[in-house]
């Protein structure tokens, strides 16, 4: 990341407006297109959401960690998290939702992680420490 800053949020839903808030303040301090800065905070909201229903079954006081970074071509994402270890990857490979089944044989939910994967050019994990640790990298449009 050519230019980045990162921030410590509580892992509670009431600070998901304060992490989607930083995003938006940083590509706006940037002059990131506002399609990059939309899908990025999409991304931000989907994987907060997520850790704090799904990876610690609510609120708590547990560090989420958000690291934003740019270049001319891209905008990075690192995401970090202490919930309990969860490969988004490996769900993604073995339990996502199948896309291509009819809507209503489908059940509710399961598609927010499918739809990172696909806007991000690069989607890594990484158990670092205690950590989840997401790396996403999202192309920057023209």
């Amino acid at each position: 990341m050519t230019r980045s800053e990162l921030r410590v949020f509580s892992a509670r839903m009431e600070s998901l407006q304060q992490a989607l808030a930083f995003v938006q303040a940083f590509c706006e301090q940037h002059t990131v297109a506002p399609g990059d800065t939309l899908r990025l905070t999409l991304v931000v909201e989907e994987l907060f959401t997520n850790v704090v229903t799904h990876g610690h079954r609510g609120d708590t006081d547990a560090p989420v960690r958000l690291q934003v970074g740019i270049t001319a071509a891209q905008v990075a994402l690192r995401f970090e998290d202490s919930a309990p270890a969860f490969d988004p990857l490996r769900y993604l490979a073995d339990a996502a939702p199948q896309l291509d089944s009819k809507v209503e044989e489908r059940p509710v939910g399961g598609l927010g992680l499918p739809l990172v994967a696909q806007m991000a050019e690069r989607f890594e994990y990484a158990r670092v420490d205690g950590f989840n640790c997401l790396q996403l990298v999202l192309s920057r449009s023209a």
